[in-house]
């Protein structure tokens, strides 16, 4: 996020795009109604009528896939009626000639085509966007999980510097992360391309300043992402896989693939506190541990790094994760002399400038936004105040294109997946309490009523949903949250298990899956057919 949460409580409008925050983010979610209740303006911009589109100025379902085409279309009308903040982006922008040349090929009348959003919401949208002023966006994996998400953020980008609404309180582009750490797990360089505080890792003099803290020279090709793991494992230039508190099993699309893939390795390490479906096809299993049973270092999705402290001890033979990494470096023959995690801190503050200030004393209770570089550094509650990190903000155009896959005769429903309130990622944590698997135990498939009564399915009936990749059964509910054409799955039932059915076209450049639009059929059971997944 360039801003911070406590942001919200200066914002005049709140853009939410591809984010069902009451469900997925709720703590987020009550800032935002707390800021509506004061008097902010609130866009809602989601596929499905979400709850937090009750709440809103201005809400509207757009069609699965059409983030960029609509992005653009407020931006073409805010340059055509001059909202846009002119000064700053002389001063703090370059780009904008080219950018605005392409503006012009998104006229509302287009954009209400392509969306499915009328006119008349798209020019209120962008008067209400433009005209009051702090405004943040927030968006989620609604605009990063399809295969032009990085030209999604990018529209999002543009949108805010066009009002000059980047660096300033109450502004910025402020993406929700998906779990608690992903946020640390990034700045640490858990990406392919860069090392910790997101240093190239093709850098020569990176890697000099690294080998003198670690003894060793990093690597100076770039790692592989999921996608291009499983397709070498598939292949067998990967032989072996290390997965640690994560569950592909229940995570990654065509999951019929991914199974096949895993079948081919030599050996499959798991280390979870849970038997997740991957520990289950696994050859050694590392039993790790919860959070409370650890200390440590969180960041979060406002770049704060906060301590975790350790309340009781992992149970039976189950180990902290740094424990469990220096046992196994040790037995490789490349020993780790930590005693304790603060010792693994301190390393950290020396590779990764954006944390050098911060100290375990200095976290306290509250914890540091980075970049926090010196110890006097109070740290940084929003990004790109007065000049952006490469000078100037850099407008991109980028144009509508449609999903890898869209509706046809044989398959003619564009299927959507996310969350819902209850549980969490792949249910391996949630789906364990019986409190919160009591909310909702099973599986379904939103469906709109028109298109149930064109398919005679009724809410509650038994229905077959299926791709070019599979089938499952699961329960319908009839209901107007979706539009009419489109399905929504959540993805946390592994026996009718949403990602058989995704599809693994990816982003080009982030290699992001496309969970969010695939297209899809759906039937209803008849009498005598078992309710049991299948592959096409």
């Amino acid at each position: 996020m360039t801003n911070s949460l406590a942001d919200m409580d200066r914002s005049e409008c709140l853009f939410v795009i591809g984010s069902n925050t009451t469900e997925t983010h709720p703590m987020i979610a009550k800032r935002i109604l707390r800021a509506v209740e004061r008097g902010a303006a609130l866009i809602v911009a989601d596929p499905r009528h979400i709850q937090l589109a009750r709440f809103a100025t201005v809400a509207v379902r757009h069609r699965p896939g059409t983030d960029v085409a609509l992005l653009c279309g407020l931006m073409h009308l805010i340059v055509r009626n001059n909202w846009h903040d002119q000064d700053y982006i002389r001063q703090r922008t370059e780009g904008f000639s080219s950018f605005e040349r392409v503006l012009q090929n998104y006229p509302p009348e287009r954009v209400a085509q392509i969306t499915g959003v009328a006119v008349e919401d798209l020019v209120r949208m962008a008067e209400i966007y433009a005209t009051r002023s702090p405004a943040a966006i927030y968006y989620a994996m609604g605009i990063t999980q399809h295969t032009t998400g990085v030209d999604n953020v990018k529209a999002c980008a543009n949108l805010a510097m066009l009002c000059g609404n980047v660096g300033i309180p109450g502004g910025g582009v402020n993406p929700l992360r998906g779990q608690n750490n992903v946020q640390g797990a990034c700045d640490m360089g858990g990406l392919p391309n860069v090392l910790p505080g997101y240093q190239p890792v093709g850098d020569e003099q990176v890697r000099s300043r690294f080998e003198e803290v670690w003894g060793t020279r990093p690597p100076g090709q770039m790692g592989k992402t999921i996608p291009e793991m499983i397709q070498g494992m598939q292949e067998g230039r990967i032989r072996a896989l290390y997965v640690i508190g994560e569950n592909p099993r229940g995570s990654e699309p065509h999951l019929r693939h991914l199974d096949s893939a895993l079948e081919k390795l030599d050996l499959l390490i798991v280390q979870d506190i849970f038997a997740t479906p991957t520990a289950q096809k696994a050859d050694v299993v590392f039993a790790a541990s919860a959070v409370a049973e650890k200390d440590g270092t969180f960041t979060n999705t406002e770049r704060r790094c906060l301590r975790v402290r350790k309340a009781v001890d992992p149970p039976g033979e189950a180990l902290e994760d740094w424990r469990i990494l220096c046992r196994l470096a040790d037995a490789l023959g490349a020993p780790q002399n930590f005693e304790k995690p603060e010792d693994i801190f301190e390393e950290i503050r020396r590779v990764t400038p954006s944390y050098a200030g911060m100290t375990y004393a200095r976290l306290g209770i509250d914890g540091l936004q980075w970049p926090c570089r010196t110890e006097d550094d109070p740290g940084t509650p929003i990004l790109h105040v007065g000049s952006f990190a490469r000078g100037r903000g850099i407008f991109h155009p980028v144009a509508h294109k449609e999903p890898a896959e869209c509706p046809d005769d044989a398959y003619p429903f564009i299927l959507s997946t996310g969350r819902m309130f209850a549980h969490y990622h792949t249910g391996t944590m949630t789906r364990a309490s019986t409190h919160l698997d009591r909310e909702q135990h099973t599986a379904y498939v939103e469906i709109h009523p028109k298109d149930a009564q064109t398919l005679s399915i009724e809410d509650g009936d038994q229905v077959r949903v299926s791709t070019r990749r599979g089938a499952v059964a699961l329960e319908a509910r009839v209901t107007n949250r979706v539009r009419p054409g489109m399905l929504f799955m959540p993805f946390h039932f592994q026996e009718a298990a949403a990602n058989i059915l995704t599809n693994p076209a990816a982003d080009p450049v982030a290699k992001i899956p496309e969970y969010k639009a695939c297209a899809a059929a759906i039937e209803k059971i008849m009498g005598g057919e078992t309710a049991q997944e299948r592959s096409v």
